[in-house]
């Protein structure tokens, strides 16, 4: 009998613990979709290799976990750092997958960011800086970035700048959505300015 209540004991131990276990995290992804299913090139299919640099960015974002801000917190001081709600990789790894085959993809260019390029190749090397993310649930994310692009052919180097706000709905997966979009107007932006670059454009950071 002692035996059978220790087991019945022990199989509802087991129980409560599963039951107060914590859900399993959720995974998100900064990917352009669009990108992914070979939309076409949005500018003019600039041929040649791009580098992408480690992406610059305040401590407190390069991490797995996603940062938001509760909207009633308004623009006070305090974030959530969510545990169960991450990116894929740390922010920083993700941020930069998603630009250098976002921008390789628009330019019709090959992403040389990790695999390299031929010896004697010119290449176009990218340095992004996350200057401002601020994620509201229920309201919007706000996102502020500045590039240099240079040619390793070409010395000089052009800078631009670039504020996004995406508005977004209720939930978690939302704000993920809305960091997506933000990301895929950067490519966008990065790609024009490559190009003007390229053809010696007046002002290469125009939209």
């Amino acid at each position: 009998m002692n035996t059978i209540r220790a087991r019945g004991l022990a199989w509802v131990a087991a129980a409560m613990l599963a039951a107060c276990a914590s859900p399993a995290p959720r995974y998100y992804s900064l990917a352009d979709p669009d990108a992914e299913t070979g939309r076409p090139a949005s500018t003019g299919g600039t041929a040649g290799f791009i580098e992408l640099a480690p992406i610059a960015m305040p401590e407190r974002f390069a991490r797995p976990q996603l940062v938001v801000r509760q909207k009633e917190a308004g623009a006070g001081p305090e974030v959530d750092i969510l545990e169960q709600h991450r990116w894929s990789s740390s922010f920083e790894n993700e941020l930069r997958d998603a630009l250098a085959s976002g921008i390789a993809q628009r330019l019709g260019a090959v992403d040389a960011t990790k695999s390299g390029r031929p010896r004697g190749q010119p290449v176009t090397r990218i340095a992004v800086q996350l200057r401002q993310l601020d994620a509201v649930e229920s309201s919007r994310v706000d996102a502020g970035f500045s590039w240099t692009v240079r040619r390793t052919d070409e010395s000089p180097a052009v800078a631009c700048q670039l504020f996004v706000s995406e508005p977004v709905g209720g939930g978690i997966d939302a704000l993920a959505l809305g960091a997506q979009r933000a990301t895929a107007q950067l490519a966008d932006a990065i790609a024009r300015s490559v190009t003007a670059m390229q053809a010696n454009a007046a002002n290469a950071c125009q939209r």
